[in-house]
Order: structure tokens, then sequence, then C-alpha cells
């Protein structure tokens, strides 16, 4: 009989946890970086209104980094090498860097769309960065913490 232990141990319940734990870490990151910053550009006499609408690109930008930065920072904590947390940051920049595109082509204006094509994208784009290093992603010890542990002994 499977028990719950042994299903959440198989590589398939680990590929699917990581991916969750970075939904979470976006979400963290858009709370814990989001309102700081939201809170220095009203410092500075600018509001997010403001900023959507004279500078779309530099939103979208901020809401990339704020949705990054914990995501790299989780997955170091959680024992990942530098190429794969940089190969996550791209996956969620360039879908960033495509909406900018859109913009600057004059395709969609609206930074409310923008935003949301932003966000949707990146979503299928974490998953196909993930789908490079599957087999680190489906392994509860990452394969680079046993080589650093056996290197360190």
């Amino acid at each position: 009989m499977t028990t719950i232990k042994t299903m959440l141990e198989r590589p398939d319940s680990h590929f699917a946890r990581h991916y969750v734990e970075m939904l979470i870490a976006m979400f963290v990151g858009m709370v814990a970086l989001g309102g700081p910053a939201s809170m220095a550009l009203s410092g500075a006499g600018i509001s997010s209104s403001e900023l959507a609408d004279d500078a779309p690109a530099l939103l979208l930008l901020g809401m990339a980094f704020t949705m990054t930065a914990p995501m790299v920072a989780w997955m170091r904590y959680r024992g990942h090498g530098w190429a794969a947390s940089n190969e996550m940051a791209a996956s969620m920049f360039i879908p960033t860097f495509g909406v900018i595109g859109l913009l600057w082509a004059g395709v969609v204006e609206e930074t409310g769309t923008l935003l949301v094509i932003e966000h949707v994208v990146m979503l299928p784009s974490m998953l196909a960065a993930m789908l490079l290093r599957r087999d680190e992603y489906s392994h509860a010890a990452h394969g680079h913490q046993q080589a650093e542990h056996a290197i360190a002994s």
C-alpha cells in the first residue's frame, strides 16, 4: 500500500513541489519587496499609477525583480547552484523583455494588460527552465550538493 510519505518522495512530487515553492517565492517577493518599493517611490513623490503611466517599462522590470530575487534566494538556500538559479532568473526576465518589446512596438500599451501577459508567460517559462534540469528538480537531494559535500570531506 502506498503511503503519503512514499508518494511525496516520488520524483514528480519533488518536481511539482519545487514549482509550487517558486510560485510562493514570487508572491512573497511581490509583497515583501513590492511594498517597500512603493513606499520608496512615494517618498520620492512618485505614485505607482504615475509610474505605470509614465514609465511602464520600469514598472515591468521592477515587478520582475521583486519576484526573481526571492526565487533565486530560495533556490540557493535549497542547495541549487548558480547555473540553475540564473536559468530561473532568466525565465522571469525573458517574458518581461518580451512585454517591454510589445510596449515599445506599440502592440500593447495598457500597463495592466502588459502585467497580465508578463505574469502569465512567466509560468510556462519557469516550467521550461525546470524541464532543462528535470533530474535536479525531481530529487530531494540535489546532485551538486552531494558533490560539494564530498569535496568538503
